[in-house]
């Protein structure tokens, strides 16, 4: 794929969505970073009727220590694995109270090293709460980077490697926004919805769905 391909790609998801946003329900980064911890294998929809019910009463590190793990796991045992994840987030939280004054760190380094948080969860993190023009690539990207050609690889790193590298300036703070929406609603793994998709006359997918 050319680089005038890939530019007119992003321009027409960005004219579809100017200002594309997370669907996970936040106010702070810490509130963020708990979010996307919880989300792995998850819904975001599952993860924000959590979460709805748990930052009203815990909303910090210090709060979600003092909830203690037996009443975190309380508000989130609706999520998969929220056994693993709980023990994570406490975990987190010490780390984040103890080493970073309660709040979240703005490297990649010291992100990665808080427990359950790996490079896709950093990448959220560092481009939502922080703007930094990271591309996250959960299994959505992977597939539709791979699926349309606008960034082939055979792993997550290879792909966002390439997407970061490909990827024009001017389109990468939102560029992990705007091709998992595709991913989740268009570009869908079953069955991508091809008659309807904005882009499909750039896409380079061989086997595109008929009406």
């Amino acid at each position: 794929m050319n680089r005038a391909k890939r530019i007119a790609i992003y321009t027409r998801l960005r004219d579809r969505d100017p200002d594309p946003r997370t669907e996970l329900d936040y106010g702070t980064p810490f509130e963020l970073l708990i979010s996307v911890i919880l989300s792995a294998q998850a819904t975001d929809v599952g993860v924000n009727k959590a979460t709805a019910l748990l930052f009203p009463v815990a909303r910090t590190p210090q709060a979600i220590l003092d909830l203690g793990l037996r009443g975190l796991k309380k508000y989130i045992r609706s999520i998969g694995l929220y056994n693993s994840k709980a023990k994570n987030i406490i975990e987190t939280c010490r780390i984040l109270v103890k080493e970073h004054n309660g709040e979240v760190p703005r490297t990649r380094g010291e992100l990665e090293a808080l427990p359950g948080v790996g490079r896709k969860t950093a990448n959220v993190v560092l481009n939502t709460a922080f703007g930094v023009p990271t591309i996250a690539v959960d299994t959505h990207i992977f597939r539709v980077a791979n699926r349309t050609g606008l960034a082939k690889g055979k792993t997550p790193l290879e792909v966002e490697t390439r997407l970061t590298k490909l990827t024009p300036e001017e389109f990468r703070k939102n560029a992990h926004h705007w091709l998992i929406l595709h991913g989740r609603y268009v570009c869908k793994a079953r069955k991508p919805d091809c008659p309807n998709c904005p882009i499909a006359d750039l896409c380079e997918y061989a086997r595109k769905e008929t009406a």
